[in-house]
């Protein structure tokens, strides 16, 4: 399909004007005109641009883009990164936050799904935009059960905290970066927490405050967005689409 209608449905069910981020999202880099295989990535660094150009792809679509806060010049590594996609015509679009709270195809509501949760709000504003789900079990649950149906249908869990009660009913969910939130969860009477990566400054959080946290892994909270996303891509508008898991280990 042309990139041009491809990226124009993108921004507005993205709604990539209307969410403030960290930096230029959407199209970053403009490739070639035709779109027919979008190769999904959680990241867009070298071990990914290759990744994508060895499967031939069109465009990637990718959770973590290559543009952060203050522009800096394209030497280097960074500058190697740029020339890879513009001397390959490869197209590169990122979605950030647009992706975290998007109520349908985002890394909240696709680890909702997952769990076999129920999303009923949301919560966590970040640069004006609610992230978190705040979802619930059809009935109550072990967390142990919602611990393994993490591990089944998401991936490893990189730190499991058994700090709240032993069934859980009402669970926040904040994938990545989102250990700052624990206090907030209880607070909205949540039995558990699924995040993504934590510190040991956040460790006694939930111990203080009684909840049940499963930290999943940055990365790997965050591979279901791009994979739901890009299944829907596929079925709307006939495009193959593949995704890479390249994991970081964090």
């Amino acid at each position: 399909m042309q990139r041009d209608l491809l990226v124009r449905y993108l921004d507005d069910t993205l709604r990539i004007s209307e969410i403030s981020d960290y930096g230029p999202q959407g199209l970053q880099i403009e490739g070639r005109t035709q779109v027919d295989k979008i190769i999904g990535l959680v990241d867009a660094h070298q071990p990914c641009v290759n990744a994508a150009l060895e499967r031939e792809a069109d465009l990637m679509l990718v959770h973590h883009g290559i543009f952060w806060g203050a522009s800096k010049p394209l030497v280097g590594s960074y500058g190697r990164l740029a020339r890879a996609f513009i001397e390959n015509d490869l197209n590169l679009y990122a979605a950030h936050l647009a992706l975290d709270a998007h109520a349908e195809w985002g890394n909240n509501a696709e680890l909702a799904r997952r769990l076999g949760l129920t999303i009923n709000d949301w919560w966590a504003n970040v640069k004006g935009t609610p992230l978190a789900a705040l979802a619930e079990t059809a009935e109550p649950i072990s967390f142990a059960e919602l611990v393994a149906r993490f591990e089944e249908r998401v991936g490893r869990p990189r730190l499991v905290q058994a700090a709240g009660p032993a069934t859980v009913r009402r669970v926040g969910i904040l994938s990545g970066a989102g250990a700052n939130e624990i206090a907030t969860a209880a607070s909205l009477g949540c039995d558990a927490y699924v995040t993504g990566e934590t510190s040991h400054a956040q460790y006694y959080e939930a111990v203080n405050t009684g909840i049940n946290v499963l930290y999943g892994g940055h990365y790997t909270s965050e591979t279901v967005g791009v994979q739901a996303l890009g299944d829907h891509l596929a079925r709307r508008f006939g495009v193959t689409f593949e995704f890479v898991d390249l994991p970081t280990g964090l």
